[in-house]
């Protein structure tokens, strides 16, 4: 938890000015990517101007996931200048609320206005077949410690702020527009975040379908709350790599999640490299 809001502040601007120390000429973005579990090889698409490594960038944690390279990229992507972040941080790395979303306060601070999150993500509907993509439209987040807890930074955002419309309703409508265009399968549906790093048990998702989820993961709910805070423009799509308990009687594994998502790779960049160009 933020203890200490001008410390905080101060830590944030402290990675904005290396970032822009290192942007290779380039002007600020003002898209920033985060690349999920296994979808890595968006970044080989991306015209690559820059690359910093997390460790390099003061305050940013360490990615320790599986599949999360832990670098971020600056470069040109459909002709729109991006950040790539090549891996994020999760809450079952050991890392609080605000270290998950700190990145996103940098980037909000260097100006960025969309946050466009992917991941990888267990499906709580018996018709999939992973993988398929889902656009989120909302998501649940009871059980999770909330990214915006302790003293409320006033140049970030309100105190209480708003979640009616945290994930961009017109970017739900591009995202399917260039799903159509590619041919690609997709749907719209509640994303319900959970802390990992255990699966849900079957009980646990039988409750979440309940409530209206359609699939499950560990990541993006933080980051998209702090980034909806600072009133960033939120795109969020999950890759359904596996079913979730209790849907099949496989059981599940990292490795599973890690290759599937590979086989969508290829999909998974034409339709982000489509989103971003129609932005």
């Amino acid at each position: 938890m933020i203890t200490n809001a001008a410390d905080y502040l101060k830590k944030v601007d402290g990675a904005c000015d290396h970032i822009r120390q290192n942007l290779g000429g380039c002007e600020v973005p003002k898209i920033c990517i985060v690349l999920g579990s296994g979808l890595g090889p968006l970044a080989d698409l991306c015209d690559e101007s820059g690359e910093i490594d997390y460790s390099d960038i003061p305050g940013f944690p360490a990615s320790t996931a599986p599949g999360h390279a832990g670098k971020l990229i600056i470069g040109e992507l459909s002709g729109k200048l991006v950040f790539m972040m090549k891996g994020r941080f999760h809450y079952y790395e050991g890392y609080e609320p605000e270290d998950i979303a700190f990145y996103v306060r940098v980037m909000g601070r260097l100006g960025v206005k969309t946050l466009v999150l992917t991941n990888a993500a267990g499906g709580i509907g018996e018709d999939f077949v992973p993988p398929e993509f889902i656009s989120i439209e909302d998501h649940i987040s009871f059980l999770a410690a909330p990214a915006l807890r302790g003293p409320n930074i006033d140049e970030f955002g309100p105190r209480f702020p708003d979640q009616s419309y945290v994930y961009d309703r017109e970017y739900l409508d591009i995202m399917a527009g260039c799903a159509d265009k590619l041919g690609i399968k997709i749907r719209r549906g509640v994303y319900a975040y959970t802390k990992g790093p255990q699966y849900e048990t079957p009980a646990e998702i039988r409750a979440l379908r309940s409530l209206g989820a359609i699939c499950v993961g560990m990541s993006t709910v933080p980051e998209a709350v702090v980034a909806s805070h600072m009133g960033m423009r939120v795109a969020a799509l999950s890759c359904v790599t596996n079913m979730a308990a209790g849907i099949t009687a496989a059981k599940l594994s990292g490795e599973e999640v890690i290759e599937v998502a590979g086989q969508a790779s290829e999909s998974m960049c034409s339709l982000v490299s489509e989103f971003v160009k129609a932005l």
